[in-house]
């Protein structure tokens, strides 16, 4: 909890070291904003890198390494996993599930990837992992961080890129008082509202790998009480308030992108 009262999370995903269209400038623009912003805890949603090699998360850890949070979580997304390389998550990040709670709320972390798949599952096994984690919330708010979709986001093509089980995990995740949901994966920023949950997407931060009108970006969410909202922020840009909801009375609104629509990149990219 910041000393204003507010708790403040920034969520950046898809940072993809490795590619070929990855920016360093965007994503080094992003971690110092990010620590201008003296965040409560960062949360990294995956896909670190682009095809899981070892010089690929050594370069990723060194990005990581470099947010000025006490309260970092990390969870792998499916690139992570291609060749082996939640072996080397593991080495550098530490444990695949995780959760960090604080006065005002519980967040919980996991991985849906499968070794050398795109597509993703929780798994049953998984499951008491989650309902545990949540099990001492009590009125704080919930907030669960998974890489894939639980939901179709529209704009990333065929619905396979939600996960397998998701209508358990949606079945687990409303039974246990989720309020909130962050999510990476197919680098188009959303949200949708289901029943008393809210979802919210992110888009990669630091690529060019962009669908669509959609720019490079990453969440900034603020929490009072049980008011929340997202704010969705353009490095070298102004931040634009996107979802502003209310998890006891699920008031909720959601802004059109007013933002223009220039990339700024370094000049000799």
């Amino acid at each position: 909890m910041g000393g204003d009262g507010r708790l403040t999370i920034c969520q950046i995903s898809d940072i993809h070291c490795g590619s070929a269209y990855f920016i360093p400038d965007l994503l080094e623009r992003s971690i110092l904003e990010i620590n201008d912003l003296n965040p409560s805890a960062v949360v990294v949603s995956g896909d670190l890198t682009d095809a899981g090699y070892r010089q690929e998360f050594e370069m990723s850890a060194e990005y990581v390494r470099r947010f000025q949070c006490e309260n970092v979580m990390v969870i792998p997304g499916n690139h992570d996993s291609r060749n082996v390389g939640y072996i080397h998550f593991e080495r550098l990040f530490g444990e695949r599930y995780s959760a960090i709670s604080f006065d005002d709320a519980v967040m919980v972390g996991v991985d849906s990837s499968e070794p050398d798949l795109n597509d993703g599952r929780v798994g049953r096994e998984h499951y008491d992992f989650v309902r545990h984690a949540f099990a001492d919330a009590g009125e704080r708010l919930k907030i669960f961080v998974i890489h894939h979709h639980l939901i179709p986001i529209p704009g990333t093509g065929r619905e396979r890129n939600i996960i397998f089980d998701a209508g358990d995990m949606l079945e687990l995740l409303d039974d246990v008082g989720v309020d909130l949901v962050l999510s990476g994966h197919k680098h188009v920023p959303y949200s949708w509202k289901l029943e008393g949950m809210f979802i919210v997407n992110a888009g990669t931060a630091s690529t060019t790998r962009l669908r669509g009108n959609t720019r490079p970006c990453y969440n900034i969410i603020e929490i009072e009480g049980s008011r929340v909202r997202v704010f969705r922020k353009y490095p070298f840009k102004e931040r634009e308030l996107y979802v502003d909801f209310d998890s006891e009375t699920n008031q909720y609104s959601r802004y059109e992108d007013k933002i223009d629509s220039e990339i700024t990149v370094p000049s000799d990219q």
